[in-house]
């Protein structure tokens, strides 16, 4: 049984980031504040330093992106200062009209995978994002809560699929017991969650990286891609048009490492933004 929706008559997650692609390009911009990058715009590895930058990421990127996806990881580093960072550079974004999407890969069960669900996707949370990503090996059912989340906000979910780390192919490019590998699974349950809504784009995503020769099939899944590995990983652009082919207005690239080194001038981050949307289409 669906959850009951507070968000009734609200368009979908996967509507609104369709939209957004269409005004602003297909492609995910992320804010990566890791150590390196932080020293090489000339700033410390230090709140300070992580304040900085993200205000910058934020100026550059919330007028032209159509999804901005803070890297939790790179705050989380800092306690408790550094997810004061996270929430008013989400806030900010949001305010700004520009959609999130907070890589957080949660994953757990029963009240655990609520208590995220809730941190991430309930507009009462300081913490609280467009959409968020998951994982989903602990099994697809445990994450229900989000699901239920997602639902009732009219929120997304982007479900670790088939990723770009070559680690990752032992086992969701194993086959179940049914004969289909995991990550066709894990695409095939998202895709009933999605069923709902169609035939709007629902608000259960998957990530399937760009890098990926043989992706799993995603004809039905009625909801966006998220694609990593362009760029500095080696793919290209017509690697998200193939993999994304059966929907292309729902393929978003996301790209980090070639923007982010444009910083910390503004301008050159927009242009770079502004560039790379161009490539992925709009």
């Amino acid at each position: 049984m669906a959850p009951k929706s507070s968000a009734v008559g609200l368009p979908t997650f996967g509507q609104r980031l369709a939209n957004a692609g269409r005004q602003r390009g297909r492609l995910c911009v992320g804010i990566d504040p890791h150590a390196h990058l932080l020293k090489a715009w000339g700033l410390g590895d230090d709140v300070t330093g992580l304040e900085r930058f993200t205000a910058i990421c934020v100026e550059a990127f919330a007028q032209d992106a159509a999804l901005v996806k803070p890297q939790v990881a790179f705050f989380e580093r800092f306690g408790s200062r550094g997810f004061a960072v996270l929430e008013r550079a989400l806030a900010d974004l949001r305010d700004a009209g520009c959609l999130t999407l907070a890589d957080a890969k949660r994953g757990d069960i029963g009240s655990t995978m609520a208590g995220y669900a809730t941190a991430w996707l309930d507009p009462a949370s300081t913490l609280c994002a467009d959409a968020v990503t998951v994982s989903p090996y602990l099994g697809v059912g445990a994450l229900d809560a989000v699901f239920a989340q997602a639902q009732a906000h009219q929120a997304g979910v982007f479900v670790l699929a088939a990723t770009s780390n070559p680690e990752a192919r032992e086992v969701q490019f194993s086959r179940g017991a049914d004969g289909r590998l995991v990550c066709q699974a894990v695409v095939d349950e998202c895709a009933q969650r999605n069923a709902v809504h169609a035939p709007q784009p629902g608000n259960v995503g998957v990530v399937v990286g760009a890098t990926v020769a043989e992706p799993p099939q995603l004809e039905q899944l009625n909801g966006p891609v998220l694609l990593p590995g362009v760029g500095a990983q080696g793919a290209s652009a017509a690697d998200v048009k193939r993999i994304t082919a059966h929907a292309p207005e729902l393929g978003f690239a996301n790209v980090s490492r070639s923007i982010l080194s444009q910083g910390p001038d503004v301008q050159a981050l927009r242009d770079a933004v502004r560039a790379q949307a161009e490539e992925f289409g709009s």
